[in-house]
């Protein structure tokens, strides 16, 4: 007799980013050459100064439980660093190290909402952000943005949304998978509402740090008084630092949430890898040149990026303002014959792409937006180059 799954986790949609990776490794190793702009992984080591902070950590014995929330000296260091940087008041109390930002999701969705509650989504949206909704019960709101408005969301769409049941607006920037960014003038128009009908914010701002051309980057508290304790800041390590596979990621929220954070962690995981948390320490408290060396290769690889997509015809994408992404509109492009397949929607065109070139994407319906296809720059230009050129030459092809 089989074992019946909860009705909660089989309506969830399995990570599409993470089962096109795991498609593209798949024909790897069966010996196909496949050029993998899937995943939103920088491609750089982790800084060599990092790792040894690592092996450091172990010699000196730090491979026993933490405090469930995160080493005292870590939740310090993301405090002290919010402050230096954005001018925030935080308690290391208020910080809560989990297992990755993604955790950091869960974690903010499962303390804060209810059966029944409403999450405002603007989409595109990160794939994983309805499904964590999902799983509290609580219900996601997807309202779907304009390309020629930057895949933003407007005030009107905003308070269009808003019903008695809504709890919390969802929001990244810069954004995962557009590369848009808002304003601080755009997000302070959110924050009005937010502060109006007595919202909270969950603020993904893992990109905080992969900003381009100077634009100014805006920490979702320090938009109007009295909105840090109305918002969850999700951040980590993982993007800036070349350190998704470490697996430390953190909230920022008021005192009572992150209590029960805390308390919802030490039941759920107990405490994030410990030499993982000494590692990050160092991240955010050593030298930093690291950081702005990864951020101007990302710059030149956006400019390539950039160039090469504006050369090819009847396809367009936003402005790529932060993180490490191109969202591309193919829709001129479906409908389509590719050699003897028909391709009607991102899906497949993705999954033809990857069959006919050898060239790894992610389908824009996964993100709430078909029509799209997202593109990863996160890897070295010779790879850019020859994905790009297999890409024009797939859209070529179409009949």
């Amino acid at each position: 007799m089989a074992m019946n799954v909860s009705r909660l986790v089989q309506a969830l949609e399995p990570s599409a980013t993470l089962a096109m990776s795991a498609k593209a490794k798949q024909l790897k190793a069966a010996g196909k050459k496949i050029l993998d702009l899937s995943v939103g992984e920088p491609d750089f080591p982790t800084p060599w100064h990092i790792c040894e902070a690592a092996i450091a950590a172990m010699k000196a014995g730090h491979t026993h439980y933490t405090i469930a929330s995160g080493i005292p000296e870590l939740k310090k260091a993301v405090a002290d660093q919010y402050r230096s940087r954005y001018g925030l008041e935080y308690a290391p109390s208020q910080v809560v190290i989990a297992n990755g930002a993604k955790h950091a999701l869960h974690n903010a969705c499962t303390s804060l909402l209810n059966p029944e509650d409403e999450v405002i989504i603007p989409a595109p949206y990160w794939v994983s952000y309805s499904e964590l909704v999902k799983l509290t019960g609580a219900r996601p709101v997807i309202v779907p943005t304009e390309e020629a408005h930057g895949f933003k969301l407007t005030p009107e769409q905003f308070c269009r949304a808003i019903t008695p049941r809504t709890r919390a607006l969802l929001l990244c920037s810069p954004s995962n998978p557009t590369g848009t960014m808002y304003s601080p003038e755009e997000l302070g128009q959110l924050a009005d509402i937010v502060l109006e009908h007595n919202l909270f914010v969950i603020s993904d701002e893992i990109y905080d740090q992969l900003v381009y051309d100077g634009l100014p980057f805006a920490s979702f508290p320090t938009l109007r008084s009295g909105l840090q304790e109305r918002t969850i800041v999700v951040n980590g390590v993982s993007k800036t630092y070349a350190m998704t596979g470490w697996r430390i990621g953190w909230t920022l929220s008021p005192e009572n949430l992150a209590t029960a954070m805390g308390d919802l962690q030490s039941q759920e995981t107990s405490n994030p890898c410990s030499i993982s948390q000494y590692a990050a320490l160092t991240a955010i408290t050593g030298p930093q040149e690291c950081v702005a060396e990864m951020r101007e290769q990302f710059a030149r690889r956006r400019k390539f990026v950039r160039e090469r997509l504006s050369k090819i015809p009847q396809i367009s994408f936003p402005e790529m303002q932060g993180a490490f992404y191109a969202f591309v509109n193919i829709s001129q492009y479906l409908g389509r014959n590719y050699g003897q397949v028909l391709i009607k929607d991102s899906a497949q065109w993705c999954l033809e792409l990857l069959a006919q070139e050898g060239v790894a994407t992610v389908m824009g319906s996964a993100f709430g937006a078909e029509g799209y296809v997202r593109l990863s720059f996160a890897t070295d230009l010779a790879t850019l180059e020859e994905a790009l050129d297999r890409i024009e030459r797939f859209l070529g092809s179409a009949a």
